[in-house]
């Protein structure tokens, strides 16, 4: 089981690897006083301001309504109403780790200070969080730009127990998940529903769980590669230091090094450096390919990180001062879910062409399809098959969907990010990239079982984690639970003992 350990919640500081644990391990969260004091100050600055002044979102309609003036009785029921006409989303609802994801990120925003929330809803966001009830959160129906509205909506729905949530593996009515968790629901009050869902924390919780998962997937990639260069007997002559440090991409300067030191101590490696000449490019290019990607992602975890500790919500309040910002608006992180995606289907492309050189006996020098008694064995040749067909579905989700804007709320939108939706392409592709991966993997395995020839330690240990898991292939078997077997592998993180650090 599982220890739960405790992460503490400051506005500021927030990384990656705290989304991890908490939306996949299930960390526990509690706030700093710090943040409760600023959540305190902010919500009395709020009372204070909203007796004196028309305050959009406090005591006005939304969006283009923003002209009709709400009296003070109905204040509170102006937030529920928003929450309820909000959730409108459609589609499958996002798994747990990413409602978790999204609900973490909601919540470290709103203790910065600048959203005039109450300490009571910050208390009770945190409860739902460490509690076992998980909202239903349909997928499609944010554009991005004013907040991520529906899926937000939805997880605030549960908050004031109404909608549907899970608790455990099944779908209850809100009112009665709370309940099964010992809560119970929460009623809003002024700017609370507002400030809960105009914000991106649902691109953010998406691609701060799927940048974790790439990067982990990206280390596993390394040793395929390594599987592969040593199969083909590769030359190392092109990861030189000299050759590789005259160009100042410091990706690939790190892939090189990293491949340099896995293929050092190989036999076959530093014997075929003796006398070929060069390799095709998805050997010799690795450390450019892999390097572009690596840096890609670095860059991708910069911007979410700023933004995962960043205000979001509207409007934003600053002592006497009220404004009505454009923070909600996703751009900077939708170009980034829309940069990843191009990253990781190219990076799976180079991946495809190494499993097709390893089934192909022409350019390979092994046995058709890695199995020697082929012809009533058809062996490894349909894995290559859905190798492509992951990469063929991968370019088509990789059009980005923030070259694309379609105004919202009767034009006083007039520009949306998309956001959401590249997050959610985005997630389709890391998966289908860990399962081309573990295609490679397997395939490289197989292919050393093949060579007849002495590897590198490196090579050598991960082909024996691999048959510890998946036994050689002599006849023809289900290939399924094999390709199934290795990607729980990656996602345990096995390989990343044999991969060196960055």
């Amino acid at each position: 089981m599982h220890f739960h350990n405790m992460i503490i919640l400051d506005g500021e500081s927030l990384t990656l690897e705290d989304v991890r644990k908490v939306a996949l391990l299930r960390d526990k969260v509690t706030v700093s006083e710090e943040a409760l004091r600023k959540v305190r100050h902010s919500r009395e600055q709020l009372m204070k301001i909203k007796e004196e002044r028309v305050l959009y979102g406090v005591n006005t309609g939304f969006g283009a309504l923003l002209h009709k003036v709400i009296t003070k009785e109905d204040e509170v029921k102006l937030q529920e109403n928003l929450l309820r006409s909000h959730s409108s989303g459609v589609g499958v609802p996002f798994s747990e780790e990413y409602v978790r994801a999204m609900l973490l990120i909601r919540i470290n925003s709103l203790i910065q200070g600048y959203s005039g929330v109450s300490e009571e809803l910050i208390r009770r966001s945190v409860d739902l969080l460490n509690s076992e009830v998980v909202p239903f959160v349909p997928r499609y129906g944010s554009v991005g730009a004013s907040g991520d509205l529906a899926p937000l909506a939805h997880i605030g729905l549960t908050l004031i127990g109404e909608g549907h949530s899970y608790f455990g593996d099944s779908l209850h009515d809100s009112k009665s998940a709370l309940a099964m968790a010992g809560l119970s629901p929460y009623h809003l009050g002024a700017k609370e529903g507002v400030s809960f869902i105009n914000g991106t924390a649902a691109i953010s919780g998406l691609l701060s769980v799927d940048i974790e998962r790439t990067f982990l997937t990206f280390r596993s990639a390394l040793i395929a590669a390594v599987l592969s260069f040593e199969a083909l007997k590769g030359t190392a002559n092109a990861f030189r230091d000299w050759a590789i440090s005259i160009r100042k991409q410091p990706g690939q300067a790190r892939v090189a090094k990293a491949m340099r030191l896995m293929l050092e101590d190989s036999p076959s490696v530093r014997e075929t450096s003796r006398f070929k000449i060069q390799d095709p490019y998805s050997l010799r290019c690795i450390p450019q390919v892999y390097g572009a990607v690596l840096d890609t992602m670095e860059y991708s975890k910069e911007v979410v990180e700023r933004e995962i500790n960043s205000v979001t919500d509207n409007p934003l309040i600053n002592e006497d001062e009220v404004i009505s910002a454009g923070n909600f608006h996703g751009e900077p992180v939708a170009l980034v879910a829309d940069f990843m995606a191009i990253a990781v289907t190219d990076l799976g492309n180079m991946i495809e062409r190494r499993i097709a050189r390893l089934t192909d006996e022409s350019l390979s020098g092994l046995p058709p399809f890695l199995i020697e008694n082929n012809g009533l064995n058809s062996g490894y040749m349909i894995p290559q098959y859905t190798a492509a067909a992951l990469c063929n579905r991968n370019k088509t989700l990789c059009f980005p969907s923030t070259a694309d804007s379609i105004p919202t709320s009767a034009n006083q939108e007039d520009h949306v990010s998309m956001g959401t939706n590249a997050a959610i392409k985005l997630s389709e592709i890391v998966k289908n990239f860990e399962d081309i991966v573990s295609i490679e993997l397997l395939l490289g395995a197989q292919a050393l079982d093949l060579a007849k020839v002495h590897h590198g330690s490196v090579a050598e240990k991960a082909r024996d984690l691999i048959r510890s898991k998946v036994p050689k292939l002599v006849h023809d078997r289900p290939v399924y639970t094999d390709i199934q077997a290795v990607k729980g592998l990656i996602r345990s993180g096995a390989f990343l003992s044999l991969c060196p650090d960055f």
